[in-house]
């Protein structure tokens, strides 16, 4: 028996067709793991200046106080981003009655709709990028199982031609075209638990952003009908509490 055999022979007696197959393969191995790893640090980084910023948020003694803080907060996360928009609603209508069709129905229904859309925005950013890993993950193990149909094929001609049809002769090929399955598992696994692991996290980060926005819409709404610093300030440790 050849004791030869193995993936680098398999290799060096493949066609154009294997070697595109393992480029492709390659190719998305790279991409989902460089996807995986620059999500999974943003979504570390966002977290951290999300806890943060919260607690500066609570620690406000009034929402004048928080413009001021969030003037000078560097944001680069949705709650931040969330909050400016919130305040730039309101304080748009505070300064000139927003007397545009964005704010038909009053301060509340403008500031439904600007916060619903800061939360879709977030949505879809969340969201980018995860189509290639549910894409990979269904996609991979074929491509690796066309690799092994198209060498195993390939092999038996070669068997076939030689005129030595015995197992020892045919396990050997057949055991290395099976490698390319093997392959095209081990791209799709990892992006199918990133994929899983990945949407768990937007469920759970979304879930706080909405709540998040219901707590801004109260502040709001109600720093607009006390119209005092101190109303707001009783407002703010309200919420808090019941959060």
């Amino acid at each position: 028996m050849d004791t030869a055999l193995g993936f680098s022979h398999f290799l060096a007696q493949s066609d154009g067709l294997i070697r595109f197959v393992l480029g492709v393969l390659l190719v998305m191995s790279v991409a989902c793991w460089y996807l995986m790893f620059s999500k999974a640090l943003g979504n570390r980084r966002a977290r951290m200046r999300t806890e943060a910023f919260l607690s500066r948020f609570w620690d406000a003694s009034s929402l004048a106080e928080f413009r001021t803080m969030l003037d000078s907060d560097g944001g680069g996360h949705a709650f931040a981003t969330l909050a400016s928009q919130a305040l730039r609603a309101s304080r748009d209508e505070e300064s000139n009655g927003v007397r545009k069709l964005t704010a038909a129905g009053g301060i509340g229904e403008y500031l439904t709709r600007v916060l619903r859309s800061g939360i879709e925005q977030e949505a879809t950013r969340a969201e980018s990028g995860l189509s290639l890993l549910a894409s990979t993950g269904s996609v991979a193990p074929y491509v690796g199982l066309f690799g092994t149909v198209w060498g195993i094929y390939h092999a038996l001609l070669r068997i076939g031609l030689s005129g030595q049809g015995t197992l020892d002769k045919v396990a050997g090929p057949v055991g290395e075209a099976l490698i390319m399955t093997g392959l095209g598992l081990a791209v799709a696994i990892p992006a199918v638990l990133a994929y899983n692991a990945f949407n768990r996290w937007n469920r759970v980060w979304l879930g706080r952003l909405d709540a998040f926005a219901h707590d801004l819409y109260t502040l709001v709404t109600v720093g607009e009908k006390l119209n005092s610093s101190a109303g707001v300030a009783r407002a703010l440790r309200v919420v808090a509490t019941s959060a």
